[in-house]
């Protein structure tokens, strides 16, 4: 991210003040018309689904032709990438003279300079059309009916202190800590454009934090994204209390135009741990007069290109959400109980992840049935719909979420999702899934130990919670548990502590630099790179280096998650599996997980949580002047719509 220009808030002394900053983020300036009522929901039902809403041919147009004119104004040459609501990239322009490379931040927020040498992600030279392409992906996954999020807003969440600035050292780190390396290139979940249309479709890098990504909205719905790569720096926004000048911003703000979102649901309407997010450094005000006519560019200022797995080079219109089609639907009765239920599809009708039994029988004696796979599903979901939204709006909105379920193979038990539940999630969900699993199994360590990149990490662990016996399955660790022993300071923002020994120093660290969950994957975004270029093949279908289980199926085949929002299931002591859930609030994601699996085993009889003797908060780690207990699960105080019960974690 350049910047060209920057003008400090007058608050900026102020850490948690940054609510006030305004230049672009005011939503006046931003947003568009107010959303389309949607339709009440079904008898019975307690959601209403999206209308189905899609980009025309047209509309991909309007949009290239505008951000073109703005990077001709600023004097940018950029490649500009547009897609659908579920991943499918609909066009790349690249404009003449723009620069084909780019390279991933090795900047270092702490010590103001490059790392030298750049480690894990840091440093990579790039396609810029890969990096236009996951700003774009990023705008639109992390979007929906009730919250509009742009990659500055990815910026804000992922880094080490929330929110970033240089006087907010001391604070925890952002709460989607990690999300950035998800929806990645390798994932079994992700759709790849061999598939056709379906979604959510992979991104070849993850999730953006750079500046110049947004959503895209037709009368209200979320139907896509734009993302824009001109400068050659992938990087992020280390400091929230000045308002940058970034023509990347600038170029897809205009892109924007005439498909805003709505402008109560942008990210700076919205507050976490009393902090409002950031959408847009940039203002309409300042735009250059918008150029509409795709034929006036097209061949003169730049042209459609190809990307290797991704698009041919033609422009195409989006799929409407919620459509067969567009591979997430609402589910049958059939396939799930609840009739708000949506699922992912292959397009041709047949559900991609039906709830079904465990594959791991012959890892233990009594492995999930059909049926209590189904009560897990099912009673997470009823959890979902009761709560109260932490990202959303208006306030008192219903939590909307994707929730997952995987064995101890990490084979996936069921995938469903509310049906506008932001749609990074659902391949979130799975992470957070197979994550919680795998380092409650006791096979974790040996399954680390086969892969060159994760092995010197069980030490590692070892050492800092001075047990020999460590990731072994004596512990239950949820994502919050693993994700405190991801944090480049522990405990959790805590300044002149050492970093968690899955992390990396704060030295060192940004977020292109998270420690292991950057190692798993670092070989599989590689190869990938190269198949963009056209030098090899794509890679596996299957994330890590980890040897597979009996089944052929790797336990993290879509890479780790390292923020709350999950928790193992056991029967008797003994582990069976695990549920993810994301979309919302992380304290939201972690009670929908917790009490989804309680309610599951008192509707059953026959499964729980972990016991709470092996729980990671029975884990104290001595510091020296000082003992830290990791955490296991964190629920709101008063969670739900029907009562005003608090603390409904407590005691279980």
């Amino acid at each position: 991210m350049t910047r060209i220009g920057s003008t400090f808030c007058a608050v900026a002394a102020a850490a948690l003040a940054v609510s006030g900053c305004g230049g672009g983020g005011d939503g006046n300036s931003v947003g568009g018309v107010a959303p389309t009522p949607t339709p009440s929901p079904t008898t019975g039902r307690l959601y209403s689904d999206p209308v189905q809403e899609s980009l025309s041919v047209a509309d991909v147009q309007q949009v290239i032709a505008q951000a073109v004119g703005e990077a001709q104004a600023r004097g940018l040459p950029s490649t500009i990438a547009v897609v659908d609501r579920v991943g499918n990239v609909l066009a790349v322009f690249r404009m003449n003279g723009a620069d084909d490379e780019m390279l991933t931040s090795a900047f270092i927020p702490l010590l103001g300079t490059d790392n030298v040498p750049p480690i894990d992600a840091q440093g990579l030279p790039i396609p810029a059309a890969a990096g236009a392409i996951a700003k774009a992906i990023t705008g639109a996954y992390l979007s929906s009916g009730g919250n509009a999020f742009s990659s500055r807003t990815a910026s804000m969440i992922v880094q080490e202190h929330f929110p970033p600035a240089p006087t907010t050292p001391g604070l925890e780190s952002g709460p989607l800590f990690g999300v950035q390396f998800s929806q990645l290139p390798c994932s079994d979940l992700a759709a790849r454009a061999s598939d056709g249309l379906i979604g959510p479709k992979r991104s070849p890098l993850g999730l953006a934090a750079d500046p110049g990504g947004f959503p895209l909205y037709k009368n209200g719905v979320v139907v896509g994204g734009v993302g824009v790569m001109g400068d050659g720096d992938y990087g992020l926004d280390p400091n929230v209390l000045d308002v940058d000048t970034d023509a990347e911003e600038y170029i897809a703000l205009a892109a924007m135009q005439s498909f805003a979102p709505p402008s109560n649901i942008l990210a700076n309407r919205i507050t976490v741990d009393g902090t409002t997010l950031r959408f847009s450094d940039a203002s309409v005000g300042k735009l250059s007069p918008l150029q509409t006519n795709f034929a006036a560019i097209d061949g003169v200022a730049g042209a459609l290109i190809p990307i290797t797995g991704y698009t041919d080079g033609t422009l195409i219109a989006g799929t409407a959400y919620g459509t067969e089609a567009s591979g997430i639907r609402q589910a049958t009765a059939g396939e799930f109980t609840n009739d708000d239920a949506f699922i992912l599809t292959d397009g041709a009708g047949t559900n991609r992840f039906p709830v079904r039994a465990a594959t791991d029988g012959a890892a233990h004696a009594q492995p999930l049935t059909q049926a209590e796979a189904r009560a897990i599903l099912e009673e997470a979901f009823t959890v979902m719909s009761r709560a109260r939204a932490q990202i959303r709006r208006p306030l008192d909105s219903r939590a909307q979420v994707s929730i997952s379920l995987v064995d101890t193979y990490g084979e996936v038990l069921g995938v469903v999702r509310s049906p506008d539940a932001p749609i990074f999630g659902t391949d979130v969900s799975l992470q957070k899934a197979r994550t919680a699993t795998f380092f409650s199994n006791p096979v974790a360590a040996d399954q680390m130990m086969t892969d060159a990149a994760a092995a010197p990490f069980v030490q590692l662990v070892r050492d800092f919670l001075n047990d020999a016996t460590a990731l072994t399955g004596t512990f239950a660790f949820a994502d919050r548990s693993g994700g405190n022993l991801s944090r480049p300071y522990f405990p959790d923002g805590e300044l002149g502590r050492p970093h968690g020994p899955l992390s990396r120093p704060i030295e060192d660290f940004n977020p292109f630099a998270t420690g292991l969950q950057v190692q798993l994957i670092a070989g599989n975004l590689l190869q990938h790179v190269g198949f963009v270029r056209g030098l090899n093949a794509d890679t596996p279908r299957q994330c890590t280096g980890i040897t597979p289980a009996p089944t052929g199926q790797r336990r993290l085949a879509n890479g780790i998650q390292i923020f709350p929002g999950s928790v193992p299931v056991y029967r008797d002591g003994v582990l069976v599996g695990g549920i993810g859930v994301s979309g919302d609030g992380i304290d939201q994601d972690d009670m929908i997980s917790f009490l989804g699996t309680h309610n599951a085993g008192e509707r059953t009889g026959t499964l729980n949580n972990a016991p709470k003797a092996i729980r990671a908060d029975r884990i104290v780690v001595d510091l020296g002047d000082a003992e830290v207990r990791l955490r296991y699960v964190s629920c709101p105080f008063a969670p739900f719509l029907d009562t005003d019960a608090q603390n409904v974690c407590d005691g279980l």
